[in-house]
């Protein structure tokens, strides 16, 4: 089992910048893809960034040139750099770490962490 922990979620105003941390822990083997997922009240959850082991990135539309994910391998953790945040960035921010256990790839969420952008 893997263990994500995530941090830095809170309260900014409108281009303000926050920055998301997510550690996993446990019983780790390969982790590939790294990622952050939003929820807004009453809609979906959707994909903000990905990131694979060998660095290669993935946004949505919606955050191109604003988010910025990275990883550090070696301390097993995602980050999501927001910058220029709007308020339609609000909602609980998730982090996805899909972990290879050499025949399966296993998919563990965080708890999540509630970004607000509001004046």
């Amino acid at each position: 089992q893997v263990q994500l922990v995530e941090s830095g979620g809170g309260l900014v105003q409108p281009g303000g910048s926050l920055r998301l941390s997510c550690a996993a822990s446990g019983t780790i083997f390969s982790i590939n893809a790294m990622g952050w997922y939003r929820q807004a009240p009453g809609k979906q959850r959707e994909l903000v960034a990905t990131i694979t082991s060998r660095g290669s990135t993935n946004y949505a539309d919606s955050v191109k040139g604003r988010f910025t994910i990275s990883r550090d391998n070696a301390k097993n953790t995602v980050y999501l750099q927001m910058n220029n945040l709007k308020p339609e960035d609000t909602a609980v921010y998730y982090c996805n770490v899909v972990d290879n256990d050499g025949k399966y790839d296993n998919s563990y969420w965080g708890q999540g962490t509630q970004v607000t952008v509001s004046s």
